[in-house]
């Protein structure tokens, strides 16, 4: 069934022989995923691997996801990271006693420390955390809010009027900010890593040194907040 979403046409596909088509037969023709301005401004214009348009650059950072990043090996090599962040969250509900507590709270703040270990390296000080994990709910939420602009682009001028694009040039900013002082550090570290040791920002920027055409400083900043 085909709907147009504003000036967006849309296919609906609810059986399972056309999502067949859709997604063997024809996975070529139906692999990009729709580009939205909220997404270009956050996400580095696309230099993710989500929504990076299907061609060479996204097959080279697949294959740097896949057989460096999410590897077997690798995966394994964080499991003493996920372990004491999980024995932390254990503790701290043991320490509540009946006290009621806030596990969305407390998931949020499990989910963004395995992060920060396994990508940046480290755990932040707390008001550094704090303001971390107050872009990635902003972050969530800007992206499930419907933009005008993306539908009916003449109608794009409503987003301003209700605060959309100021809400998105402000974690866009943010999350650069807090990207680039990560990838500086690392830059300016001198500490050498085994490779069992290195997280994501470390192997990404490895890669960069040994062909700097493969990616650039937006690149390795859009994959890891991926």
């Amino acid at each position: 069934m085909l709907v147009h979403l504003g000036s967006t046409p849309s296919c609906v596909v609810s059986s399972a022989s056309a999502a067949r088509e859709i997604l063997k037969t024809h996975d070529v023709f139906f692999s990009n995923r729709s580009q939205s301005r909220i997404m270009c401004k956050i996400i580095y214009d696309g230099k993710d691997i989500v929504f990076s348009p299907y061609g060479e650059y996204w097959r080279q950072i697949r294959s740097i996801c896949v057989l460096q990043l999410l590897s077997t090996k690798k995966v394994k090599s964080f499991r003493n990271v996920r372990e004491e962040e999980v024995n932390l969250v254990i503790e701290m509900i043991k320490s509540s006693g009946e006290s009621p507590v806030n596990m969305s709270e407390i998931f949020m703040t499990f989910s963004s420390d395995v992060l920060c270990k396994t990508a940046f390296g480290k755990k932040y000080p707390a008001e550094v955390e704090t303001t971390f994990k107050k872009l990635l709910k902003e972050y969530v939420q800007v992206m499930a809010v419907f933009s005008m602009g993306d539908f009916i682009p003449w109608l794009g001028w409503i987003d301003r009027l209700t605060g959309l694009e100021r809400r998105v040039d402000k974690v866009a900013k943010g999350f650069d900010k807090f990207l680039e002082h990560v990838v500086q550090e690392h830059l300016d570290s001198k500490i050498e890593k085994r490779e069992d040791e290195k997280d994501f920002v470390d192997i990404l920027l490895d890669v960069q040194r040994e062909n700097a055409n493969a990616l650039s400083m937006d690149s390795i900043k859009a994959i890891v907040l991926e």
